[in-house]
C-alpha cells in the first residue's frame, strides 16, 4: 500500500494535471469560436462554387477541348489521397479516425493492384502513415508556422498538387479531413478532389435547379475557375478540420479534467482512511505501551 507522502505527492500531481487540462479546455473553446465562425462562413461561398462549375461542367459536357481536370485522364490506376490532420495532438481520436479512414483506403486500393502516393497535410497524420506507408509519401504540408488558414498558402499547395496532376503522376487525387457538425461530433469525410466529381442531384440541390447562360464560353470559364474550385475545396476542408480539432480537443480535456476532479476524489478518501488508520495505529500502541507500566 502506498505511503502517505506517496499518496499526498500523486494528488498535488493530479491537482497539477487537472488545472493544465483545464486551461488548454479554456483556449480549445476560445479559439472554436473563431475556427467555427470561420468554417460555417465559407460553406455558402463552397456550395455556390461547386453550383457554378457544375453547370459550366454540364455545358461544356463531351467537348474534346473540356479540361483535364474536370474530364479525367480516362485512367483510375494512380491515385493521390491527401491527408489532412491537425499539427498537434491532445484532441482525442480527431487525428486517428482520418488517418484510419485514409488507411482503410490505401489498403482496399492496393489490393486491387492500383498505384498509391500520399500527401500529408499536419504532422500527427505523416507520424502515424509513415508506419505502415512509409514509402508510398510523396510529400508533406507543414503548417505549424500559421495561427490561422491562409488562403494564399492553400493556393500554392493547390497549385502543387494541379503540377503533378498535369505532369501526369496521378488520376485521382482524393482529400480526407474531418467535417465540423457539432462540438462533440466531428465526421471523418473523404472528397473526391480530382477529377472534379458532377453529381446532377447535388448540383441541382445547390443551384436551386436554375442554369444560367456564361460569356465568354463554358470552356474559356472553366479553365479560369477549375484551379480556384480545387483551392477553394482544400481551403474549405481545411477550416472544417480546424473547427473540428477545436471542438475534439475542448471535449478531450474537459473529459480529462473530470476524470482528475474523480481520481483526486478518490485518492483523497484513500489518503484519509490511511491517515486515520495510523494515526489509531499510534494511539493503541501508546495505550498499549502505558498499560504495560
Amino acid at each position: 500500500m502506498p505511503s502517505l507522502k506517496d499518496l499526498k505527492l500523486r494528488i498535488e500531481s493530479v491537482k497539477s494535471t487537472r488545472k493544465i487540462t483545464k486551461a488548454m479546455q479554456m483556449v480549445a473553446a476560445a479559439k472554436l469560436r473563431r475556427a467555427q465562425n470561420a468554417a460555417v462562413s465559407a460553406r455558402p461561398y463552397s456550395q455556390h462554387m461547386r453550383a457554378v462549375v457544375a453547370n459550366l461542367a454540364r455545358a461544356a459536357a463531351g467537348a474534346e477541348s473540356a479540361p483535364r481536370v474536370l474530364t479525367g485522364t480516362g485512367s483510375d490506376k494512380s491515385h493521390l489521397l491527401i491527408v489532412a490532420t491537425a499539427e498537434r495532438g491532445l484532441c482525442g481520436s480527431f487525428n486517428s479516425s482520418i488517418v484510419k479512414l485514409a488507411r482503410i483506403r490505401a489498403r482496399e486500393l492496393i489490393a486491387d493492384g492500383k498505384t498509391v502516393r500520399m500527401l500529408t497535410i499536419g504532422r500527427k497524420g505523416r507520424e502515424q502513415l509513415q508506419r505502415e506507408f512509409e514509402s508510398r509519401l510523396v510529400g508533406h504540408v507543414d503548417l505549424s508556422g500559421m495561427k490561422s488558414i491562409e488562403y494564399r498558402r492553400i493556393k500554392e499547395v493547390a497549385a502543387d498538387i494541379l503540377n503533378s496532376y498535369d505532369q501526369g503522376e496521378f488520376d485521382q487525387a482524393t482529400l480526407f479531413y474531418s467535417r465540423f457538425k457539432t462540438v462533440i461530433t466531428q465526421i471523418p469525410t473523404a472528397m473526391q478532389l480530382i477529377p472534379i466529381p458532377v453529381g446532377e442531384e447535388d448540383d441541382d440541390e445547390s443551384a436551386g435547379g436554375v442554369f444560367y447562360e456564361f460569356e465568354p464560353d463554358e470552356q474559356e470559364l472553366l479553365i479560369e475557375l477549375l484551379p480556384r474550385a480545387i483551392t477553394n475545396q482544400v481551403y474549405s476542408a481545411l477550416l472544417e478540420n480546424a473547427a473540428s480539432e477545436q471542438g475534439a480537443r475542448m471535449s478531450a480535456m474537459d473529459n480529462a479534467t473530470r476524470n482528475a476532479g474523480e481520481m483526486i476524489d478518490k485518492l483523497t478518501i484513500v489518503y484519509n482512511r490511511s491517515r486515520q488508520a495510523a494515526i489509531t495505529k499510534e494511539l493503541i500502541e501508546i495505550i498499549s505501551g502505558a498499560e504495560a507500566l
